[in-house]
């Protein structure tokens, strides 16, 4: 019986929902990048870290950080061949704070320590958390 997973740490979730090919023939195929594998390329290729510095910031072994980048960089590549959107979903990760998305505006903020539960970019009350707490 293999081992559970362990959570990877994402620092804040990504600022969008997915991308689709601009002129393209609307087709059914969509790839789904994971929050995890969002945050590696992120951290390798646009924080310039190295995979010793990233594996520490998400709490993974550097072999498995390696495995989580070269999926995310098949899965982006795929996409742009075949010409099919991508989207991201949560996966195997959890998240620094409590982070919410607005659905007025779709911004994407986690609560300062005021407690308000208003929009800070449109002040909009219709606010949901990104993530639904686990019991």
């Amino acid at each position: 019986m293999p081992r559970r997973r362990r959570l990877r740490k994402i620092v804040a979730p990504p600022g969008f929902k997915g991308f689709r090919p601009y002129g393209h023939i609307k087709n059914n195929r969509v790839v789904e990048l994971n929050y995890e594998e969002y945050e590696a390329i992120k951290l390798a290729d646009y924080d310039n870290m190295n995979q010793e510095e990233a594996c520490k910031l998400m709490g993974i072994s550097r072999a498995t950080f390696a495995r989580i980048y070269e999926s995310a960089r098949q899965k982006i590549a795929k996409s742009l061949v075949e010409s099919c959107e991508f989207k991201t979903v949560f996966g195997n990760a959890h998240l620094d704070d409590d982070w919410y998305v607005c659905n007025a505006c779709h911004a994407r903020f986690n609560l300062p320590d005021d407690n308000s539960k208003d929009c800070p970019i449109c002040k909009s009350d219709a606010i949901e958390p990104i993530i639904k707490k686990m019991k």
